[in-house]
């Protein structure tokens, strides 16, 4: 009863975060231009969230918003040091423009009001949020969650003033991590992929609740391929954006690729493991031999000790003995390994484990262009496959409020960047599927009365309708259009309270029939009812 009672007051009484986050601050190794940048991006955080909140829908609250961002100040990071370009003792290094150190929880940043918001998310996150079952994607997933986050949480400073909303490409640290990140908050919600980020019970498997969501929302075969192409996609991102990541990936998939060609020719596998056995079975006998004669025990103690530094130096021959006794084992855990593999039935496991690794391997020592241009190529199957899936949620949709939150997400969506040149809706191979999806939802929303009626024809109602998922006005039941003619071309105009659109052509084969319309031309109508 009294935690309602504080909720309530909560609502009535409006919490001062500026005095709680200068407090906060004055406790912390901050220097001054680092404590007037965290108050200056308060200050245009809640300025601008109520947009955000609009705009995108599914989002964090604004209250919840900025709690996280004092929290991750207060627990997480207790030294900022703000660095100009030109200072000699400068270390950020050439194409960075921060440096973050979880273990010290401290920040170096040039003074950029966004980068230091974006360092302040990567702080705050655990290197690893999938678990180590699922190989080389524990990794690559985990950073692709995170990093997708990281650039979610900055959205809000980066294209949000207070009065409009603008996305530019070129200040988006990665335009594949944000689509993607998107791409899975609009299908799952932003709630599921902040427990997965913050989960702290390590046994719960985040990638396989993502896979039961997805086949309870959109169906087993849809969550296949989003699957496959999430797990390549991560790995392609990883590679292009983490050169040590790929250093290590090479070499795995040289030990991977020389296991494959090895099993390629079963008699030499069997031969091999058995002369690898014969050498385990010789050194297991050594040791024993060793072990079980004092002079030889000896004699291993001071060649062993002859060869390791000082700090590594075996301190006696009981030591020594038990150190062997260890070795023993390890070599017995081989030869049982080794005797699995000449099984028939863990040979073909053993193959089909090899050939799943080799997938994600496979494309890691492209070149840069190549890279890039598959990583273009997965990003595109993804969206087919998105826009398929809210294809199936539209057709489920039951209220008009949910209709609603789905016209704003697809408009969100659509414009998104795809690459640094184009946005979602400008993609000339998605044209069709973003055609497809756009009449249903138009169509769905006009069955349930939120959208007007504009014309007599479905066809020509989504040639002007279309136009609204390209507007970048913020509050979209405010939305009103007007249709003019001027020398046989129709156009169209978009206003909302504040402010008016360019006019656009509406693209028609014939004349535009008038008797078709069910508002008179140069009337501002309401787009939404």
């Amino acid at each position: 009863m009294q935690k309602k009672k504080d909720n309530f007051l909560e609502k009535i009484v409006k919490r001062d975060y500026n005095n709680e986050l200068e407090t906060i601050i004055e406790q912390k190794d901050y220097d001054e231009n680092a404590r007037s940048m965290l108050l200056n991006i308060l200050y245009k955080i809640e300025a601008a969230y109520k947009d955000v909140e609009t705009v995108k829908q599914d989002v964090e609250t604004k209250e919840e918003y900025i709690q996280n961002y004092i929290d991750i100040i207060q627990n997480k990071c207790e030294h900022i040091r703000i660095i100009h370009m030109r200072e000699q003792e400068n270390q950020i290094g050439e194409n960075k423009t921060f440096l973050v150190d979880k273990e010290q929880k401290e920040i170096q940043c040039y003074p950029i009001e966004r980068k230091l918001l974006y360092a302040l998310s990567k702080i705050s996150k655990k290197d690893r949020i999938v678990k180590s079952d699922y190989y080389i994607i524990d990794e690559t997933l985990s950073d692709l969650i995170n990093v997708g986050n990281n650039i979610n949480m900055v959205e809000p400073l980066r294209d949000f003033n207070g009065y409009s909303w603008t996305t530019l490409s070129r200040e988006i640290e990665s335009i594949g991590h944000n689509l993607v990140y998107q791409n899975l908050r609009i299908l799952l919600g932003e709630k599921f992929l902040l427990r997965w980020i913050n989960n702290s019970e390590f046994m719960l498997d985040y990638f396989d609740k993502l896979k039961t969501e997805l086949d309870e929302n959109y169906g087993i075969e849809e969550r296949k391929k989003i699957i496959k192409l999430l797990s390549k996609v991560s790995v392609l991102l990883e590679v292009k954006f983490n050169k040590e990541a790929k250093e290590r990936l090479i070499k795995t998939k040289i030990q991977v690729d020389d296991k494959m060609k090895r099993l390629q020719d079963k008699e030499k596998y069997v031969e091999d493991i058995t002369i690898e056995k014969n050498k385990i079975t010789k050194e297991i006998k050594n040791i024993d031999t060793i072990i079980n004669n004092k002079d030889q025990l000896e004699i291993e103690y001071v060649r062993r000790n002859e060869e390791l530094p000082l700090d590594k130096k075996i301190f006696s021959m009981r030591v020594l003995s038990e150190i062997m006794v260890k070795e023993r084992e390890k070599l017995f855990e081989k030869i049982d390994e080794l005797n699995k593999q000449m099984n028939p039935h863990y040979f073909i496991e053993y193959k089909k484990d090899l050939e799943q690794k080799y997938e994600y391997l496979k494309m890691i020592d492209q070149d840069e262009k190549r890279i890039d241009k598959e990583i273009e190529t997965v990003l595109l199957k993804m969206q087919k496959i998105f826009l398929k899936c809210i294809q199936k949620e539209t057709k489920e949709i039951t209220t008009k409020t949910q209709m609603l939150k789905l016209i704003y997400q697809y408009r969100y969506y659509l414009l998104l960047p795809f690459n640094m040149e184009n946005k979602i809706m400008e993609i000339e191979k998605l044209k069709s599927d973003i055609e497809d999806t756009t009449k249903i939802i138009i169509k769905k929303a006009q069955d349930m009365k939120v959208m007007q009626k504009i014309t007599k024809s479905d066809d020509i109602d989504y040639k002007i309708l279309k136009n609204v998922f390209k507007s970048r006005i913020i509050k979209l039941e405010n939305a009103e259009l007007k249709l003019t003619k001027e020398k046989d071309i129709i156009y169209l105009q978009l206003f909302d309270e504040k402010l008016f659109e360019n006019k656009i052509e509406i693209e028609l084969k014939d004349n535009f029939p008038i008797k078709e319309l069910r508002f008179r031309l140069n009337k501002r109508v309401k787009i939404f009812e």
